[in-house]
């Protein structure tokens, strides 16, 4: 992460439901990016204060607690308008971000690919184009820091029009790597090739299972980044799967989601998470050993519906069991799974549910392929499982299991 550290105080505005899993999560954001949290404010209200969020008097009780404990920035867990930022800031006279600014900057540090930094800098700039009143003085008076960087620690526009010129050249890339994924996934398709995407909360273990899936399967040169922290993976991880019974698949590792993601940052990757859409098997992975998984399965599944991946085949994954101390409950089907990614268990008992939903359309076959069609020999060596194999007077027998597509090729040379 970024090397200066600030001193935040938190603030959180409780309106109707209760804030208190999204201020811890918010504090969790807030360390991820550097931040040392010193303390944290709620202000129960029935409406937002249009000026300033919360009210009059809790922003001079807020001012005396940044004096008192020398807070240098204070982070506001509900988004705030240009007006609303520049209000606050004048105020209480030290830097003020919301928790989309501090979500942007987190994964400005943390975007690595040509794609994922650009994804991010557009949902910078789509966010700043409308607070640019409020950011102004802010800019100028403090310098530079959270809210003020793009990906490679690059100084974010400021004027308007280069702004509007900058988002639009991103779009033409982003498209044309779009158009790229496109003809990618139409490959994959024609191969007829199934797709399965891990989905679910940040640090959840979607990594982990992707790795120990791999190192199951003899893939450990393929393995992706793993690390404890929030959004460690930003860019979609894809690796190619062969069983030893010839069925492939290709796996696919996504950016975890939060609550209240930020609506630019869904936008701007919308083109890397198309890629759920499109998948023919959801893995949602959840941390079991989380207090508040119920929370966390619910964003993700609203994110998902979102999308418009809502209807797609779902095994839900529960990880990191070896932490869970008491049985799960309202936990159980055909759709659930209980493993640990740390020590392996029950990853056999994944496999074989990832192979029946998306390998259900397989069919044994027994098949005499003449001598003069080596060709198709050697296509059931690459596309079946091959059970069994004997050289005949007529032709070669094989006993195998393909997809039925495979099938339809070759029937006219079954024996049964």
């Amino acid at each position: 992460m970024r090397e200066e550290e600030y001193q935040a105080i938190l603030v959180g505005l409780q309106l109707n439901e209760d804030v208190s899993y999204s201020m811890e999560e918010l504090s969790g954001l807030a360390q991820a990016a550097g931040v040392e949290v010193l303390g944290e404010m709620i202000q129960r209200l029935e409406k937002p204060n249009s000026a300033t969020l919360i009210g009059k008097g809790k922003v001079e009780e807020l001012a005396e607690m940044c004096q008192v404990m020398e807070a240098d920035t204070v982070i506001f867990n509900e988004e705030l308008s240009g007006m609303q930022l520049r209000n606050l800031e004048e105020q209480l006279s030290v830097r003020v971000i919301d928790r989309t600014i501090l979500i942007l900057d987190i994964f400005a540090a943390r975007a690595t690919s040509k794609e994922g930094k650009l994804q991010v800098e557009l949902a910078q700039l789509q966010y700043r184009m409308p607070r640019l009143t409020g950011f102004g003085k802010s800019l100028s008076r403090l310098g530079g820091g959270i809210g003020t960087r793009g990906p490679g620690e690059k100084k974010l526009e400021t004027d308007r029009r280069h702004i509007a010129k900058r988002m639009d050249d991103i779009k033409k890339e982003l498209a044309q790597i779009k158009n790229t994924r496109s003809v990618q996934r139409s490959r994959r398709e024609k191969a007829e090739i199934p797709v399965v995407a891990l989905v679910g909360y940040t640090n959840s273990g979607k990594s982990a299972i992707m790795n120990w899936l791999l190192t199951m399967l003899e893939k450990e040169d393929k393995a992706v980044t793993e690390q404890d922290m929030l959004f460690a993976t930003l860019d979609t991880q894809q690796r190619s799967i062969r069983l030893a019974n010839n069925c492939e698949f290709i796996l696919i590792d996504t950016v975890g989601f939060v609550s209240k993601l930020p609506h630019s940052l869904v936008e701007a990757f919308k083109a890397t998470l198309e890629e759920i859409v499109y998948a023919d098997l959801l893995l949602h992975v959840v941390d079991a050993a989380y207090e508040n998984y119920d929370f966390q399965i619910d964003v993700t599944n609203k994110v998902i519906d979102e999308l418009g991946a809502g209807n797609q085949e779902k095994i839900r994954v529960y990880n990191k069991m070896d932490k869970v101390l008491e049985p799960l409950i309202d936990a159980s089907g055909d759709d659930c799974v209980f493993v640990s990614a740390k020590r392996g268990d029950n990853m056999e008992q994944l496999l074989e549910k990832i192979k029946k939903a998306i390998f259900s359309t397989r069919v044994r076959a027994k098949l005499l392929i003449p001598y003069s069609r080596g060709d198709l020999s050697s296509y059931l060596y690459e596309k079946a499982a091959v059970f069994a194999m004997d050289h005949r007077e007529d032709g070669t027998f094989f006993d195998v299991e393909l997809e039925k597509a495979d099938y339809s090729r070759l029937k006219d040379y079954d024996t049964v």
